[in-house]
């Protein structure tokens, strides 16, 4: 089988020149160039991807940790991931965690052992003590907040929005408001409480129901707020589907939107712009994108994606 070694005695050159053909460097002469380039093709010589990689130091490939691959707001960051990765000729390769702290473990495992140059978390299971030792083997950029200087991160201000969001529906004149999310435990959730608790007093729990992903689980969500006997006038729901899925349950039931109840979802997503639902836009598409440019920089910054809250009929 052919080597780099054969390709260099063949063309009457160096290892390194023909190294330099094969990653396209600028600085060899053109006829140098297109004997190395002949001999290949005469050869039928294939590189072996490692070994360039290894000699160009870099895989030109990141590794995207994502917990779920039918969540719309994660598919959305990992959309804006792509179209930065496609512009800088990255290839991307998806990690689904489930939230499992022993398969993201596994996956930073892989950026030590330099299978990716480096490697973006959009929500994690594991604390950030388990994840900064692997920044020593390449670049680690979040989807969320860090302090932590050896963190870069692509982020919003989730917190201010949950605010901003309870306000505007307790300026329309709602008290009694309800609200969803997707996992008990995340750090997304304890913000949203704090937040309510901040704008409406101490919470209700029967005004909180999580577990929500999807249309069905916002309709069965609005099946039980909206059989409660001081039922919500108000739902925030943690995704645009799941705002259509309680949207769906209250017309069933004959209710008027917003009069009889107002909703809000979030992340602008295709099907709250068809029910003409209010939403909070974190921008996760753009997200994506910054955190994409960050491993490609091999960055560490902090970069804030401002929110926006469109306002529909539904509120």
């Amino acid at each position: 089988m052919t080597n780099i070694n054969d390709i260099a005695r063949l063309a009457g050159v160096s290892v390194s020149t023909v190294s330099r053909v094969l990653n396209n460097y600028k600085y060899v002469a053109r006829d140098k160039r297109e004997f190395v380039l002949k001999v290949i093709e005469e050869m039928n010589y294939t590189p072996n991807k490692n070994a360039i990689d290894l000699i160009r130091g870099e895989t030109r490939t990141i590794g995207v940790i994502l917990p779920y691959n039918n969540n719309p707001a994660f598919d959305q960051i990992l959309n804006g991931v792509l179209n930065k990765a496609l512009e800088n000729d990255y290839a991307i390769t998806v990690l689904p965690s489930n939230y499992s702290k022993a398969k993201e473990v596994e996956y930073l495992q892989k950026l030590k052992s330099k299978l990716y140059d480096g490697i973006i978390i959009t929500s994690r299971a594991n604390d950030w003590e388990t994840i900064i030792p692997y920044s020593d083997y390449g670049t680690i950029v979040s989807c969320e907040y860090t302090q932590h200087n050896e963190i870069g991160c692509s982020y919003m201000d989730r917190y201010s929005s949950y605010l901003e969001a309870f306000q505007l529906l307790k300026s329309k004149g709602h008290f009694a408001v309800a609200f969803t999310t997707a996992r008990l435990e995340s750090n997304s959730t304890k913000q949203m409480i704090d937040a309510y608790n901040e704008i409406f007093g101490e919470l209700h729990p029967e005004y909180h129901i999580s577990g929500c992903h999807c249309l069905e689980d916002g309709f069965k969500a609005a099946e039980q707020f909206l059989h409660l006997i001081e039922r919500p006038t108000a739902i925030y729901a943690n995704g645009d589907e799941v705002a259509g899925g309680i949207f769906l349950y209250a017309k069933s039931k004959q209710l008027k939107i917003p009069a009889d109840l107002a909703i809000i979802g979030q992340e602008n997503q295709p099907i709250g712009i068809g029910m003409g639902i209010s939403t909070v836009d974190h921008q996760l598409t753009k997200i994506g994108e910054q955190a994409c440019s960050l491993v490609i920089k091999k960055s560490k910054e902090k970069v804030k994606i401002p929110y926006r809250i469109v306002e529909r009929e539904s509120i």
